[in-house]
């Protein structure tokens, strides 16, 4: 939905940009679908330099989440389209970390690979989804309405 006119180019852009934050945080994910299905890694292989550069620093995912919710959800100057897509992505990738760490300390610790592997599957077939369905509404102008994720971002971000 937009209330504030039409969203241009650039604001598009922007948004379909944001994206790319909860594609790479799955990638982490989908070791076990990457095995089973080797095409799959395709869909990765133009991101390669930017898995590199983000899995290269120990807090850079860290550090991109302040840098963007202080510089962009919280800039009141920033368009609200963006500030919306930069939110949903950031929430989609908390709730991939939270994944991840109850995973480590929970399901990994039972000694089950079959859940281990459904659950990890799950995760990344989760983010990917939600990701491309997040460039390509943002691609065409349009608020990516994710249940429970877009009411919480909508939350955070003022018009």
């Amino acid at each position: 939905m937009n209330w504030r006119g039409s969203i241009d180019l650039k604001d598009k852009i922007f948004g379909a940009l944001m994206y790319l934050i909860p594609l790479l945080d799955a990638f982490m994910f989908g070791q076990y679908l990457f095995k089973q299905f080797p095409v799959l890694m395709a869909v990765y292989l133009p991101l390669s330099p930017l898995i590199t550069f983000y899995y290269q620093f120990p807090f850079g995912s860290f550090i991109i989440f302040l840098v963007l919710f202080f510089a962009v959800v919280r800039n009141d100057k920033v368009a609200h389209f963006v500030r919306f897509n930069a939110m949903q992505s950031i929430l989609i990738g908390i709730l991939l970390s939270l994944f991840g760490l109850i995973m480590r300390y929970v399901f990994e610790s039972l000694g089950s690979p079959l859940l281990t592997e459904t659950l990890y599957n799950f995760a990344f077939l989760a983010a990917f989804a939600a990701s491309v369905y997040g460039i390509i509404q943002s691609a065409l102008g349009r608020y990516a309405e994710i249940p429970t994720i877009s009411e919480a971002a909508y939350s955070q971000v003022r018009w």
